[in-house]
């Protein structure tokens, strides 16, 4: 199989040196352009990490001696990649308008960003919930006047630790939805060494999360109506978003109440058996369980099942019967493997195998 080639626009960042160990040695895609911000371009990629490369595994020497380019530089990146994913640290105009400048030169861009998550045309998926949005991307191409140029993007991180296992369960009609997530520092791309305020310290508020957290969900369950997506008008959600002093790794507590109450081993059932697209085309990534339950009263833990299935599985526990809500349980994903990273290459996959990323 040749692979396609990849760029990564924002490749020095906590999310795009996570890109970078993803896709080191992936089997569909082969990484040729790390792109960044003037301060970094025109360098090599070791002396633009060099005391800022935050993960614990490293990245390959070759990687090490890459150039880096300029993100300004759309038409040299293009010369050297069939499609990008995007990671930028940027104010949100300006992050939309770059990744529409890529799009529009011919270039897919797979976004981890913010800012083209509301674009009516502009599929934003958890691959396993909602493959089905990326239909409107012919309604955008029309619009932006591309033949191969679109955008994807994935959710907020917040969201992957109880959407997923909720989307199994609205059959039963759910009408309420209280989560409160506690939320780990690399959210905010930092490490411990960069924030020592967070040792031993809990904060109760993260900047625009708990708008995400609310209303992210309803577009992700939404349908696509004459090219754009509708975003669900039910149920209702209210959240709470805290961070807490964990490294990596979201969790959830969640109640919900339903019109038509399950019982519990109708919920457990549906969650043993869920499987996605991306479990169906056995993507690279894709987990082999996408929603694992802990029946042990401590589990799952974030510092020992965030990495369950290379840290895209999402897990779940302590499901129970509530004295206000029809049920509450808790959830965890790996915040910047299936919320971040991962989760677009994900995307990335199934955009690849449903014919929507080929060679330039």
């Amino acid at each position: 199989m040749k692979k396609l080639r990849v760029g990564i626009i924002g490749a020095t960042g906590m999310v795009g040196q996570r890109f970078i160990t993803l896709l080191a040695d992936h089997p569909y895609f082969e990484i040729k352009a790390l792109i960044a911000g003037p301060r970094s371009a025109g360098r090599k990629y070791s002396e633009a990490v060099d005391g800022r490369w935050k993960l614990a595994e490293t990245y390959p020497d070759w990687i090490g001696e890459m150039e880096v380019i300029s993100s300004d530089e759309v038409e040299k990146v293009k010369e050297l990649v069939d499609f990008v994913f995007c990671a930028v640290n940027m104010p949100k105009a300006d992050t939309l308008a770059l990744e529409e400048r890529y799009a529009k030169a011919e270039i897919p861009v797979v976004s981890n960003n913010s800012a083209n998550r509301w674009t009516p045309d502009v599929p934003m998926v958890i691959p396993e919930v909602n493959d089905a949005h990326l239909a409107v991307i012919d309604a955008q191409r029309a619009r932006l006047g591309t033949k191969r140029g679109f955008i994807a993007v994935k959710p907020n991180c917040s969201i992957q630790s109880y959407v997923g296992a909720l989307t199994p369960l609205l059959k039963w009609g759910i009408k309420e939805i209280v989560v409160t997530t506690y939320q780990a520092i690399s959210g905010a791309g930092k490490t411990f060494n960069e924030w020592p305020e967070m040792v031993d310290n809990l904060i109760p508020f993260i900047g625009g999360e708990e708008e995400k957290s609310e209303r992210e969900p309803m577009r992700v369950w939404g349908e696509v109506k004459d090219g754009v997506v509708v975003p669900a008008t039910e149920p209702k959600i209210t959240a709470q978003c805290l961070r807490v002093p964990v490294t990596d790794g979201h969790m959830a507590a969640v109640f919900v109440k339903f019109e038509n109450k399950p019982t519990k081993d109708e919920i457990l059932n549906e969650w043993r058996t869920f499987k996605g697209k991306p479990q169906t085309l056995g993507l690279p990534l894709a987990p082999e369980q996408f929603i694992t339950y802990f029946e042990e009263d401590n589990r799952p833990q974030t510092g020992v099942d965030r990495d369950l299935y290379r840290g895209m599985g999402v897990s779940c526990g302590r499901l129970r019967e509530d004295s206000v809500y029809d049920y509450k349980f808790v959830g965890l994903s790996h915040n910047t493997l299936r919320g971040a990273a991962g989760g677009a290459v994900l995307i990335a996959e199934l955009l690849y195998r449903e014919g929507y990323l080929t060679e330039a």
